[in-house]
């Protein structure tokens, strides 16, 4: 039988997780052009080397980052990755001067997955599954 919590768990896990495969897979599928735009914003903090590489970072983050929640595997560090990629999201819209609900959908999200860091990914995972 299922407990509340460790379904709530699974439940925001998957949701999150299949959400972020859906925003990180065109980012990642666009190739050095579409990671050097996201790595550019890196320079909101001062971090103008290697954009490439960030905006490829972001991407990979935003897909396997979303899968591995899914799965239940990896979630200490993906969830720390994507923390840090809407940490630089909220940033940016700051910095822009965006409107606060442009802004708040990138800061809500690092709230949660701080939330989901303090409270571990649940008993239902895929690591659990194989141990059985």
């Amino acid at each position: 039988m299922f407990d509340k919590k460790n379904l709530g768990l699974l439940i925001l896990r998957v949701g999150l997780g299949l959400s972020f495969m859906m925003h990180g897979w065109p980012k990642l599928a666009g190739g050095q052009e579409k990671w050097e735009q996201l790595g550019g914003a890196m320079n909101t903090i001062g971090i103008a080397f290697f954009p490439i590489f960030w905006g490829f970072m972001a991407a990979a983050t935003e897909f396997f980052g979303g899968l591995f929640l899914v799965l239940g595997i990896l979630t200490f560090p993906s969830l720390l990755l994507l923390l840090f990629t809407m940490i630089i999201a909220t940033i940016v819209h700051v910095s822009r001067g965006d409107s606060y609900s442009t802004i708040s959908h990138a800061l809500e999200l690092a709230i949660v997955f701080l939330s989901m860091i303090c409270l571990g990914s649940g008993k239902y995972t895929l690591k659990n599954i194989i141990k059985k």
